[in-house]
């Protein structure tokens, strides 16, 4: 992605801070005509032993009905987006008027080598770490669930590991514009939950409005 150098948080932990706070993503891979073939599904980011932060292992699954497994097969490398908070910001922040209106976000974009997973007991400890993200008192009904009926859904999807090559992290929340950073967080502090995020971030970032 487009990435100019003051967007760059330069941390690998803030990228993986807003994956696993944001764990919706898209996987974009190319069909068997070379156009892109995008899955939104949610994954699950984990650490490799012996690697460092910038490194990992995303882990999804998708329909067996759909294509997109087959193309991973096919054609391992792929990249996954994951979006954070977004919104517009208007032009009004600024103490003057020569000025244009703007869209801020967060987002992660890794480029990653697929490995499709599709035994009983890999796609089991995949859908036991996604209900322990999101609901992990669901855990004792799976595990009561008939064994027939698990089964059949198991076999219903295909997993898979998607090492992470390469990682880029963008937090626009414009740091280059210091004289608006004050009146940008009264308008995101009384927004709504993406404006209220996207003030989170600019105090994370050190923009504290306190810059003139």
């Amino acid at each position: 992605m487009y990435l100019p150098n003051q967007f760059d948080p330069k941390d690998p932990q803030v990228a993986i801070d807003i994956m696993q706070a944001h764990p919706f993503a898209s996987l974009i891979s190319t069909d068997d005509s070379g156009l892109p073939f995008v899955t939104h599904l949610p994954v699950h980011w984990e650490t490799q032993p012996g690697q460092g932060a910038a490194h990992g292992v995303i882990l999804g699954h998708c329909a067996r009905g759909n294509p997109h497994w087959k193309y991973l097969q096919q054609r391992p490398q792929a990249v996954v987006t994951f979006m954070g908070p977004h919104a517009y910001m208007s032009p009004k922040v600024y103490p003057d008027l020569v000025r244009v209106p703007t869209w801020n976000y967060v987002a992660v974009h890794c480029v990653v080598e697929a490995s499709v997973l599709d035994g009983h007991d890999a796609k089991d400890a995949l859908l036991k770490q996604l209900i322990a993200d999101h609901e992990p008192a669901y855990a004792d009904q799976w595990r009561g669930l008939p064994e027939d009926y698990t089964t059949k859904m198991l076999g219903a999807i295909v997993a898979f590991s998607l090492k992470i090559i390469s990682m880029q992290c963008k937090v626009k929340v414009n740091q280059h514009r210091p004289e608006a950073h004050a009146r940008m967080l009264e308008i995101y502090d009384a927004g709504g939950p993406d404006d209220q995020a996207l003030g989170a971030w600019m105090r994370k970032m050190g923009l504290t409005g306190t810059q003139q």
